[in-house]
């Protein structure tokens, strides 16, 4: 009698648990993996202490020269892979403009009149590679960091030029030899996922090798990004 009591208690154990189990995987969202597109504009720049020893140079020259962001694009695509409840990791491929532009005029009163002005925008354009760990902090709100890498595919210069208002000079060099091919960065920022699949991203992207394959000038890559996605 023991026997069969200890059983029934088993078999009853067992039936319990697997309804409990069960119930369980049935309050459980499903959570495959899915696949997006992102698309965004980045602002970018240069950054080291060769950078600065120009910036002091463009000082001396009394304002007439000046160091901007450069503005560019970037799109791909991503695919966000579940580990944990509220917690993704999230690889990419996509195509990316950076660089800088320096901009100037020239610096004799004599030639005021002549409205001159020159422009020097670097165009590199790279295919990146993030792997971002994505951690959800609130409803559909998220934060994101991970490491790039990113293959130089072109690096151009465009030099442009005006004189009382009208182009004077625009010309394009390849300069790709002497850049490093290959760029490491970490990557970081802030989303908001949608219930319909849309998202938004404010993220920033830190170069930590040098852009010159040499490493002669310490100068490094530095680019902010404004993303929306869609995740299908």
């Amino acid at each position: 009698m023991k026997k069969i009591f200890l059983l029934m208690a088993v078999a009853f154990g067992f039936a319990a648990t697997e309804a409990s189990a069960q119930q369980y995987q049935q309050q459980q969202p499903k959570s495959p993996v899915k696949f997006g597109v992102r698309v965004g504009a980045n602002l970018s720049n240069w950054q080291g202490e060769t950078v600065n020893s120009a910036q002091n140079l463009i000082d001396l020259s009394d304002g007439n020269v000046s160091r901007k962001m450069r503005e560019g694009v970037h799109a791909g695509l991503y695919m966000s892979i579940p580990v944990g409840p509220g917690f993704e990791i999230e690889p990419g491929l996509q195509y990316s403009q950076k660089g800088t532009r320096l901009t100037g005029k020239l610096p004799w009163v004599e030639t005021e009149f002549l409205n001159a002005n020159l422009t020097v925008t670097n165009k590199a354009e790279y295919i990146e590679l993030p792997v971002m760990a994505k951690l959800y902090v609130g409803e559909g709100f998220h934060i994101f960091a991970g490491p790039q890498v990113a293959y130089l595919l072109s690096n151009k210069v465009q030099a442009q030029a005006s004189v009382l208002g009208f182009n004077a000079l625009n010309r394009e060099w390849d300069m790709k030899n002497g850049f490093r091919e290959v760029d490491f960065s970490v990557v970081g920022g802030i989303g908001y996922q949608f219930t319909n699949g849309l998202n938004l991203s404010a993220g920033y992207d830190h170069g930590l090798n040098t852009i010159d394959q040499n490493g002669n000038f310490e100068t490094y890559n530095r680019t902010f990004k404004a993303s929306v996605g869609y995740t299908f």
